[in-house]
């Protein structure tokens, strides 16, 4: 129980999530809410919201859900309100969807779920309303493609105050922390001032043509997160099964193909940078465009930047093997320490897992 609690208090500072005393995030006033849905403050202002409260409940939900999907997207919807520029998202709840490696779809059987489900919440007291949506994007990042762009757009017409989240679970396996990101879709024909570059992200080469035509649609919020003493046991109980999974799971073994992938990709950037740094396409645009919107960041700094990452990655899953290795699979000695052959063995046994 001791290792359960330390695991759960260690996952909650890596995350950064905040005890807060008071139970008002949770309190429904349904005079305020319909008193902002008449004022539609959003309207007037593209960057209006710009800030996200997870609740720990619904952060754990959400990477346990992404983390089932494997190398598949999956998809789920958000409960909770809305207090001034803040999105507050108290719960999260799994979808029936049917994905693949680069999209998930939404039919008839999801909508007609989402549907119950809602109605199901109001007839037990739960008034909260769904502000938005979550899926995953399996080892490329938190970001939003140009599909996901478009159905965010047209939940803002429809269903606003909306909003979109992305989680990454081969990152979270590999980084430890819930790699995650919050997004709000810009109205057609806006065109956004100059912003600061945002923090550098890894994504595959695959993928930068997508995330470089559509990164002017959509702006990222600050993500915070929460716990009081209401989610306290739906969130033990939950932790309970999360604990034990990761307990006996490797992030060495769970990330070896997207391992694999991140270094095809380094070496492909690589030769892009070597060979093509004049030829347009898609290998061009990478090379030619990043000195331009990046504000003049040399294309190879990043590379090293991926290939830094990459490894203090695996050194750290290594290390993760090692000390369960001295804790579970070697005898104690009499002088209460592991015995001096273990150290050697747990390196003999991870040693072939280089990539």
């Amino acid at each position: 129980m001791a290792g359960k609690a330390g695991a759960k208090q260690r996952w909650e500072l890596e995350n950064d999530v905040q005890d807060i005393q008071s139970d008002a995030y949770y309190k429904h006033d349904a005079a305020e809410q319909q008193a902002l849905l008449q004022q539609k403050p959003w309207t007037k202002d593209p960057h209006y919201f710009k800030n996200v409260r997870i609740s720990a409940l619904a952060l754990l939900k959400m990477a346990m859900h992404a983390k089932s999907g494997g190398n598949l997207e999956i998809m789920g919807m958000l409960y909770g309100k809305v207090q001034g520029d803040t999105f507050i998202v108290i719960d999260a709840f799994a979808l029936p969807v049917e994905g693949t490696e680069t999209r998930v779809n939404a039919q008839a059987e999801a909508y007609e779920y989402m549907v119950d489900f809602a109605e199901t919440n109001k007839a037990v007291g739960r008034l909260e309303n769904m502000v938005g949506w979550y899926h995953s994007h399996p080892g490329y990042g938190c970001w939003l493609s140009g599909i996901d762009v478009s159905t965010q757009s047209i939940q803002q017409q429809y269903q606003e105050p909306f909003l979109a989240i992305v989680v990454d679970p081969h990152r979270t396996i590999a980084a430890g922390k819930v790699e995650i990101g919050a997004f709000r879709t810009y109205p057609e024909h806006y065109k956004p001032p100059d912003e600061k570059p945002s923090e550098y992200q890894t994504i595959p080469l695959s993928k930068i043509e997508d995330f470089g035509v559509h990164a002017n649609s959509y702006y990222s919020l600050d993500i915070s997160y929460f716990k009081s003493s209401l989610d306290a046991g739906l969130l033990d109980h939950l932790w309970g099964k999360y604990w034990v999974n990761t307990l006996a799971s490797s992030p060495l073994l769970a990330t070896r193909d997207l391992t694999a992938g991140q270094m095809r990709d380094i070496a492909d950037k690589l030769e892009a940078c070597e060979g093509q740094l004049t030829q347009g396409g898609r290998i061009g645009r990478f090379v030619s465009s990043g000195a331009k919107k990046d504000g003049g960041e040399q294309q190879l700094h990043k590379i090293c930047c991926d290939a830094n990452k990459l490894a203090l990655e695996h050194i750290k899953g290594v290390s993760g093997q090692i000390v369960k290795d001295l804790l579970f699979n070697h005898a104690i000695t009499s002088g209460g320490g592991p015995s001096k052959a273990s150290g050697s063995a747990v390196l003999g046994e991870v040693a072939p897992m280089e990539p």
